[in-house]
């Protein structure tokens, strides 16, 4: 299975996600911002930031590629949702 340019992408991005999941850069910082340590103001922003890039991966296609499906055989089929 070869991958295109724009799928070889996503695993960089996905990388980089997982890799700062954890606010390093925060590490033993005691900061409160609204009432709430700012490393947990990190963790909201940034499953806002991997929901959105998610959402445009999907939209891309490269999930259906990924899977094995191709976008216009599971339009077709009317999505196979199950």
């Amino acid at each position: 299975m070869t991958r295109s340019r724009s799928d070889l992408v996503w695993i960089p991005t996905f990388a980089t996600l997982v890799a700062f999941a954890v606010p390093w850069p925060l590490w033993g910082v005691d900061r409160v911002v609204a009432g709430l340590p700012v490393w947990i103001w990190w963790h909201v922003a940034w499953l806002g930031l991997c929901a959105t890039l998610f959402s445009l991966f999907v939209r891309s296609g490269a999930w259906e590629r990924g899977m094995g499906r191709e976008r216009a055989a599971a339009a077709e089929s009317g999505g196979d949702r199950r």
